[in-house]
C-alpha cells in the first residue's frame, strides 16, 4: 500500500479509527434558523462515505458570547440534538468516529450577529472588527464554563462519540492562557496555573458530565511568529499540563491566529504542512494523547509524510476533502491520480464564508450541493446520449466529464491545442501549479471515461449540425474586450490610444505573446488573481510595474479570500508600485495619463508598455446562430456571462448532470 501509515488503525480512548486522516472542524455556515439540516447531512455522510476515520463537525458556540456567524448553531436549545443525531448516526453507520467542536471566540466576536457584547478575560480588543471587549466577571466565567458541559451534554445525547474544545487561534481559551490578554490580578490570571484553570477546569468537568467513554479533545495553533502569542515552547508547557492531569484524548495543531488570519487556512503563497512543526514538538514531549497535525495538509503523500516520520498521529485534511469528499477510499485503493486535489486558492471555501454564505468548493461544486446532487457520486442516465462539448475550459471539461460519467458518449473539441482554456494561463502564474495539476488531472479522467478529445478544432455552425448530436454544450469562454473600458469612467467606451501599440492584455503576457518594456503600467479593473497574479509574474520577471486600480486597496477581491495581505507582501517586496482610486484617461508612447478619483488631479506614469486586467466579453453568435437553425444549445460558464472559474465549473457540473 502506497499510504501504509494513514491506514494503520489507532486506538482513541474507546474508540478504534481505522484510517489516521480526520475531516476537521470548519465553519460550513449552512445551518437555517440555527438547526443543522439536509444540507449538513448531505456534506458529512459524503466524507464519512469517502472513508475519513475521523469527522469533527463544525464549531457549537457555547454562550451567547460565542455566536459569530449567520450560520452558527443555537447555542443553548436541545433543539439541536434530534437533528445532529440523523448526521451521527449517518456517519457512523459508514464508520466515522464523530466529534463535535465547541468554541467560544472571546473578544473577538461579532456583536452583530450575537446581539451580545463580547466577552475576554481582560476587556482587550476584537480583532476580528474595531469593537471592544467586556472583562469577565468570576461570575461570567463559571457561566461559560456551564456552557461548554451543557455543550458537551447536549453532543452527547445527539450521539457524538466525544467533543473538540477550541483552544486555538487566540480564542476565549487562549486568551485566557496568553499574558498579552490575561492581565487578571485573581485565580483566573498570572501564574500558568491559574491562565489555564478555565480550560482545566471546562475539560475535567465535561469528563464528569460526560463519562470515561466519551472523547475529549483539545484544539491549539501555532503562531509562533507573532510577538504577543505564545511561544511553542510555552504551547508544549500548557499542552503537556493539560496532557498529565488526564483532561485530553487528542490534541489538533492548527496555524496561524486573529494576529494573523491569513495562516489560519493558509493559501498556496504558504508552505505545506504548516501545523506539523509544533505537532511534531508535542509528539517529542511524550504525551499520553494523540497528536493531530493540521493546515495545509492537502494530500495523501502530505499526510503519510508527516505520520511516517513520527510528526503526528492524525493529519486533519480540511479542504482537500471538501475537493474531494473521497480522498481517503481513492488513496486506500491506490488511486491517487483519481484525487481532485485542492488548489488552496480558499475562493469557494472561506471565500464564501468570509461573506456569510454556505461554503462550496471551486474544483468541487457538488460542496454544499450533496443534498440536491446526490452526493459527490454519479447516477447513470435514463438513456445514452451523443453530446458535443465546444470548448475544453474548466465549463466545457466539467461538462465532459460529468456527461462521459452519467453514460453519454460525449466529443470535446477544443481550438486550442491544449485543454484549459485562460484556466491553463491562470496555471502560469507563480506558486499556481496546483491550477496546472487540476487541469492534468481533467485529461486522466476523460481519458478514462473514453471522452473523444479533439484538439485544434474549431467548430462553424454547420460543422456542429452535421455532427448530428443529441446535445450540444457551449463553453467557449470569453476573450478581452481591447477597448480600455473602465467602469469608473462608463462615459468613455474606448480608452485613447488603447488600440495603438505596446498594450497587451494580462492573457497575452500569461500567454507569453506579449512583448513588454522594462516599465509596465497594469491596470487592474478586478482586484484578483488575473491583474495580480500577473503583476507578480512581471515582477519576478524583472520589470518595473506599476498597479493602478480604481479601488481603495490593491487586491480588493482577495479579501474575501484572506489571500490579498500576502499578495500585496509579495508585491511590494519585488518593487512593485500602488496607484489606487485612480483611472487612466489615455496612453501614449510616453506612457500613461493618469487622473485621481478622489482630486481629479492629473500626472503621467512613464512607461513602455500597458497591460489591461479588465473585464472580458463572450461572444453569442454561435449560440445565436444554432438557435436560428431551430436547435437549443446549453450554454455555458464564460460564454454565457464572464465570471470566475467556479461559476464555470458549477456550471459545467450543473450541465452534466442535466443531460
Amino acid at each position: 500500500m502506497s499510504f501504509r501509515h494513514i491506514f494503520n488503525p489507532v486506538q482513541l480512548r474507546h474508540k478504534t479509527l481505522e484510517n489516521r486522516i480526520v475531516f476537521g472542524a470548519h465553519t460550513t455556515n449552512m445551518a437555517q434558523d440555527g438547526l443543522p439540516g439536509d444540507q449538513h447531512l448531505g456534506y458529512y455522510r459524503e466524507r464519512a462515505l469517502g472513508g475519513a476515520g475521523m469527522i469533527v463537525v463544525e464549531p457549537m458556540p457555547v454562550h451567547a458570547a460565542a455566536v459569530l456567524t449567520r450560520g452558527n448553531f443555537r447555542h443553548d436549545s436541545d433543539d439541536v440534538i434530534p437533528h445532529f443525531k440523523r448526521i451521527t448516526q449517518a456517519c457512523q453507520a459508514e464508520g466515522a468516529v464523530m466529534i463535535q467542536q465547541l468554541y467560544h471566540v472571546g473578544a473577538h466576536g461579532d456583536w452583530d450577529n450575537s446581539w451580545h457584547a463580547n466577552w475576554s478575560p481582560s476587556g482587550g480588543p476584537s480583532y476580528h472588527d474595531n469593537d471592544g471587549s467586556h472583562a469577565m466577571s468570576v461570575e461570567e466565567i463559571e457561566e461559560s464554563i456551564e456552557g461548554f458541559v451543557q455543550a458537551a451534554i447536549r453532543c452527547q445525547k445527539a450521539g457524538f462519540d466525544g467533543v473538540e474544545v477550541w483552544a486555538a487561534y487566540h480564542c476565549l481559551l487562549d486568551q485566557f492562557w496568553t499574558p498579552f490578554s490575561n492581565q487578571r490580578t485573581d485565580d483566573w490570571g498570572g501564574s500558568l496555573e491559574n491562565r489555564t484553570r478555565l480550560s482545566r477546569e471546562i475539560m475535567r468537568r465535561i469528563r464528569l458530565a460526560c463519562g470515561d467513554e466519551f472523547i475529549v479533545g483539545l484544539s491549539v495553533n501555532d503562531d509562533s511568529d507573532k510577538e504577543v502569542c505564545l511561544s511553542r515552547d510555552e504551547m508544549v508547557e500548557i499542552v503537556g499540563l493539560h496532557d498529565r492531569e488526564g483532561l485530553m484524548d487528542y490534541v489538533t495543531v492548527g496555524a496561524g491566529s486573529y494576529f494573523d488570519f491569513y495562516k489560519i487556512l493558509p493559501s498556496f503563497q504558504y508552505p505545506e504542512n504548516l501545523g506539523a512543526d509544533l505537532a511534531s514538538r508535542l509528539k517529542k514531549s511524550d504525551l499520553r494523547a494523540l497528536v493531530t497535525a493540521e493546515a495545509n495538509i492537502r494530500t495523501p503523500d502530505n499526510a503519510n509524510s508527516v505520520l511516517g516520520s513520527g510528526q503526528a498521529d492524525l493529519v486533519s485534511i480540511v479542504r482537500g476533502q471538501i475537493a474531494d469528499p473521497h480522498l481517503v477510499t481513492k488513496a486506500q485503493e491506490d488511486r491517487a491520480d483519481d484525487i481532485r486535489g485542492c488548489l488552496s486558492c480558499n475562493q469557494q471555501c472561506w471565500g464564501r464564508r468570509g461573506r456569510d454564505y454556505y461554503i462550496s468548493c471551486l474544483v468541487n461544486p457538488s460542496a454544499g450541493h450533496e443534498y440536491l446532487w446526490d452526493g459527490d457520486r454519479f447516477t447513470k442516465a435514463p438513456s445514452s446520449k451523443s453530446v458535443l462539448v465546444v470548448g475544453a475550459g474548466p465549463a466545457g471539461l466539467e461538462a465532459a466529464r460529468v456527461a462521459a460519467e452519467r453514460g453519454h458518449h460525449v466529443i470535446l473539441a477544443e481550438a486550442a491545442s491544449e485543454i484549459g482554456g485562460q484556466f491553463r494561463l491562470a496555471g502560469l502564474q507563480p506558486r499556481r501549479a496546483q491550477i496546472t495539476d487540476l487541469i492534468q488531472w481533467f485529461e486522466r479522467q476523460l481519458a478514462q471515461l473514453g471522452v473523444e478529445l479533439r484538439l485544434n478544432t474549431y467548430l462553424e455552425t454547420e460543422e456542429i449540425l452535421e455532427l448530428q448530436c443529441d446535445a450540444v454544450v457551449l463553453a467557449t469562454g470569453a476573450l478581452p474586450a481591447g477597448t480600455g473600458f473602465q467602469k469608473a469612467l462608463p462615459h468613455v467606451p474606448e480608452m485613447p490610444g488603447a488600440s495603438g501599440g505596446n498594450v497587451w492584455s494580462a492573457e497575452d503576457v500569461m500567454g507569453r505573446s506579449a512583448r513588454l518594456g522594462r516599465e509596465v503600467v497594469l491596470l487592474d479593473e478586478g482586484g484578483h488573481w488575473k491583474g495580480i497574479g500577473t503583476a507578480w509574474l512581471l515582477a519576478e520577471q524583472g520589470h518595473v510595474v506599476t498597479i493602478v486600480t480604481p479601488d481603495a486597496m490593491i487586491a480588493k477581491e482577495l479579501v474575501r479570500s484572506a489571500t490579498d495581505f500576502p499578495a500585496r507582501q509579495t508585491l511590494a517586496k519585488l518593487g512593485t508600485r500602488f496607484t489606487t482610486e485612480t483611472v487612466i484617461t489615455s496612453w501614449s508612447d510616453s506612457g500613461a495619463e493618469i487622473q485621481s478619483l478622489l482630486t481629479g488631479e492629473k500626472d503621467l506614469l512613464p512607461a513602455q508598455s500597458l497591460v489591461l486586467a479588465t473585464g472580458n466579453r463572450a461572444d453569442p453568435s454561435l449560440a445565436d446562430d444554432l438557435r436560428d437553425q431551430g436547435h437549443t444549445p446549453i450554454v455555458i460558464g464564460d460564454a454565457d456571462a464572464p465570471r470566475l472559474a467556479a461559476a464555470a465549473i458549477f456550471e459545467g457540473r450543473r450541465a452534466g448532470l442535466a443531460l
